[in-house]
């Protein structure tokens, strides 16, 4: 049996581009909720530039991914690491109820064994 390892995308934007994504399988999240990422998202591209997406592990895990263009000498590689730190940080609360919406949601894990496992 083939495991599927893959990431799922829950949103994105792009300096290069100067575009924005979500999911659609994550439209029936909160307006506010998503209004949220995409300020995040593209205020992240903003200043730092280069590509940010924020994807979901096989496990449920909320990760941000970023890249940039070879010769891309604009793009602030360590300011990248400092803004993500502050994002997870100040968002901490956001992060978390999204990567508990995905597992309960998406991957249909039981809420009430995710609170056990945890203790």
């Amino acid at each position: 049996m083939n495991q599927k390892s893959e990431k799922t995308v829950l949103c994105g934007a792009s300096a290069y581009t100067e575009k924005y994504y979500l999911n659609d399988e994550f439209q029936a999240l909160p307006d506010a909720i998503k209004d949220e990422l995409k300020i995040m998202c593209v205020l992240y591209t903003n200043d730092v530039g280069g590509v940010l997406t924020l994807e979901f592990s096989e496990d449920g895990e909320l990760c941000f991914h970023t890249e940039a263009e070879e010769n891309d000498f604009s793009y602030d590689e360590i300011g990248s690491v400092l803004k993500i730190r502050e994002l997870q940080r100040t968002k901490g609360e956001l992060l978390e109820s999204l990567e508990l919406y995905y597992k309960v949601a998406i991957l249909g894990i039981d809420a009430s064994t995710m609170a056990m496992d945890e203790e």
